[in-house]
């Protein structure tokens, strides 16, 4: 909710949306250079497919 107890369009969106807000604040605050965050990502995505895969 915001300061005003309205509800944020963020509380009703979608899971993945509101982790992808999650990352890119963390990313965006840590000032990482977007070209090794892409990098990280990449590494990230092989290892949740892996995770996947095992299911």
């Amino acid at each position: 909710m915001t300061i005003d107890n309205q509800p944020s369009p963020l509380d009703s969106a979608p899971e993945e949306i509101k982790l992808a807000v999650d990352l890119i604040y963390l990313l965006e605050s840590n000032e990482i250079e977007p070209n090794i965050a892409l990098e990280a990502l990449k590494i990230v995505e092989a290892d949740l497919q892996k995770k996947i895969e095992k299911k």
